[in-house]
């Protein structure tokens, strides 16, 4: 039998699984246009992938800053151990949100390339043109980025071991019902 614990609030929920659904679809839509090869579909694709990314980074800031004003839940009962990793995984989870799309638009600045927000809007580059501060930024953008996938996986086994090994009821805190 699962146990009735404390919920997060509607808005918190929304963000959390409209950021979910938008960082897989950023990363799949990255993913997918770096195996492209140069042609308008690859220039379409990424720029659609540059403005996901911000979308997210402004999706971020709110979440962000929810989460600032609003106390999350108490904690579910869980080991010592399992609530340290909770806390650093969803800390650098944060980080990563934010740093991934502010590697990425730098990284596009200093190889030239301007950032338009769904193809309308052009952003403020970050850093001026540059091709040697473009490679790093790519390189720190692509590091950052696996790193963000890999906490997603991770986030996403935890919640997954708690739903149907630990049957604790920690997935209910964030299921829309």
């Amino acid at each position: 039998m699962t146990p009735t614990i404390p919920r997060y609030t509607r808005p918190a929920i929304a963000l959390h699984w409209l950021m979910a659904l938008g960082l897989l679809a950023t990363i799949a839509v990255g993913w997918w246009a770096a195996g492209l090869p140069m042609s308008p579909q690859r220039l379409k694709a990424l720029n659609n992938h540059k403005w996901l990314g911000v979308t997210l980074l402004g999706l971020a800031l709110v979440r962000g800053i929810w989460r600032l004003r609003h106390a999350p839940p108490p904690p579910t009962p869980m080991p010592d151990h399992q609530r340290l990793m909770a806390q650093w995984v969803h800390g650098a989870l944060y980080a990563l949100m934010l740093l991934v799309p502010l590697l990425g638009w730098a990284y596009s600045n200093a190889a030239g390339f301007p950032v338009v927000w769904l193809g309308i809007l052009p952003l403020p580059d970050l850093v001026p043109k540059d091709p040697a501060w473009a490679e790093l930024f790519k390189g720190l953008h692509k590091i950052a980025a696996w790193g963000l996938v890999a906490l997603i996986a991770a986030h996403i086994a935890a919640a997954v071991k708690h739903h149907f090994i630990d049957r604790d009821g920690l997935l209910n805190r964030m299921r829309w019902h």
